[in-house]
């Protein structure tokens, strides 16, 4: 939790991003992932200053409990004196106990945000879904909360003036715009008016332009002009791996050349044959592609 310290800003961990929606896909399948078509709504995890505290987070705790489609959960809410945001006892349950910062006491409407990240911790224990490393995992659950619908919520604790900041999780607010891009692209749902900060709009619109980067890569046909020609060159002086592009050329058992680059979607890697024009379907998330090899 940054508190009135410096944000970090960017795109540092987005590969680590990335392998965390394949996961996603990998681990829950394209159709369970279609069940978290609609996100968190406000109305849902909202807490004004006249609800009674541990009530009001038990409430807003039993309503992200729903959302992950976890009905035997109980989450015991309590409040301490800690460096972090949060931090939640994973056990075999169906309790799990989270603490929350004393600071929430007076920053209530970010319980939400808070409860949304750890609870996601629940969820993914319970799945068997982790990565090696305090970090990557963080960002994994980061990047879970978002895509499946409650992330928004950690986005728009994001605030920052000349004289004070407030940021929770471990992606940057780019970052999180861009996992909140992602969703939108595959939803058809607008996040942004859902914001209260207006560091998260900005951001958001920041994550947006990134992840409609993802669709113009070559051999995309939405590429621009300068990727295909890259794209071209490439494709005729064939000598491994190419730094700062995606795709990589090699041949098949036949000789003949494949081109493998990430789906823009799921970010799983495809591999199709190099014979111009043709449609490519990600065996993961199902997205169909338009492809000029």
């Amino acid at each position: 939790m940054a508190n009135d310290g410096p944000v970090e800003h960017g795109y540092p961990h987005l590969e680590t991003v990335r392998e965390s929606i394949t996961a996603l896909y990998k681990r829950l399948s394209y159709d369970t992932i279609q069940t978290f078509a609609t996100s968190v709504a406000p109305v849902d995890v909202a807490f004004c200053d006249t609800d009674d505290l541990y009530l009001g987070a038990q409430r807003v705790a039993r309503e992200l409990a729903r959302h992950y489609r976890l009905p035997d959960a109980r989450v015991i809410v309590s409040f301490r004196e800690m460096k972090h945001a949060a931090n939640v006892e994973l056990a075999a349950g169906p309790e799990y106990f989270v603490e929350l910062n004393d600071r929430f006491r007076t920053h209530r409407r970010d319980i939400g945000a808070a409860l949304a990240h750890e609870i996601m911790h629940v969820y993914l224990h319970r799945l068997d879904l982790s990565f090696p490393g305090t970090r990557d995992n963080e960002i994994l659950t980061d990047t879970a909360t978002t895509y499946l619908g409650a992330g928004w919520l950690l986005l728009d604790a994001y605030r920052e003036d000349a004289s004070s900041s407030q940021k929770l999780g471990y992606l940057t607010p780019e970052e999180f715009g861009y996992v909140l891009a992602k969703r939108a692209l595959i939803f058809g749902e607008d996040p942004s008016v859902w914001f209260t900060s207006p560091q998260a709009y900005t951001a958001y619109t920041k994550g947006m332009v990134q992840a409609r980067r993802d669709e113009q890569q070559p051999p995309l046909t939405a590429a621009g002009w300068a990727g295909r020609r890259r794209y071209a060159r490439d494709r005729r002086h064939v000598h491994g791996p190419q730094p700062g592009v995606p795709y990589t050329f090699s041949p098949d058992g036949g000789g003949h050349l494949r081109v493998t680059f990430p789906c823009p979607t799921c970010h799983q890697r495809i591999r199709v044959p190099v014979r111009g024009r043709m449609r490519a379907r990600c065996s993961l998330c199902r997205t169909v592609l338009e492809c000029d090899t």
